[in-house]
């Protein structure tokens, strides 16, 4: 009896590890996609003679309208595998661009009634997120 109960434990410990494993493989795939349609972005902003500014506003803004279509659909469709889901949002999305994932984190504390804590969170990212990056640029020698 304890050796059938440790082989079923066993097999479920497997499985489990076999099932975030392969979302992990999803999410990296995902991810080099993303990254793969956002540098093909920045050269197309470049071919145009746009600076580099606008071509990062436009994949962020693409990929906030893209991480809220798949959020939408995957409310109107919860069948969809959650490792379809990691995929599309966490690495395609991610892999283009987080500032989707941050703008969708935000709605979502928006949604939930969470006002100081939607405050503090897209706030709180955007000075600390300039703060890291100036910070970043001056222990890399530069003056920001």
């Amino acid at each position: 009896m304890n050796k059938t109960i440790f082989k079923l434990a066993l097999k479920n410990l497997f499985s489990h590890k076999t099932k975030t494993l392969i979302i992990m493989i999803l999410i990296g795939l995902g991810s080099c996609l993303g990254g793969m349609a956002r540098h093909l972005v920045g050269l197309g902003v470049r071919h145009w003679g746009v600076a580099s500014l606008w071509g990062t506003l436009a994949v962020n803004l693409l990929g906030c309208l893209l991480i809220g279509l798949l959020a939408g659909l995957f409310a109107r469709h919860p069948n969809v595998s959650l490792a379809a889901q990691r995929f599309l949002t966490i690495g395609v999305c991610g892999g283009f661009t987080t500032f989707s994932t941050f703008s969708r984190d935000g709605l979502t504390l928006w949604q939930e009634g969470r006002l100081p804590a939607f405050v503090l969170y897209v706030g709180g990212s955007v000075v600390a997120g300039l703060v890291a990056v100036a910070a970043g640029y001056r222990l890399a020698g530069g003056h920001a």
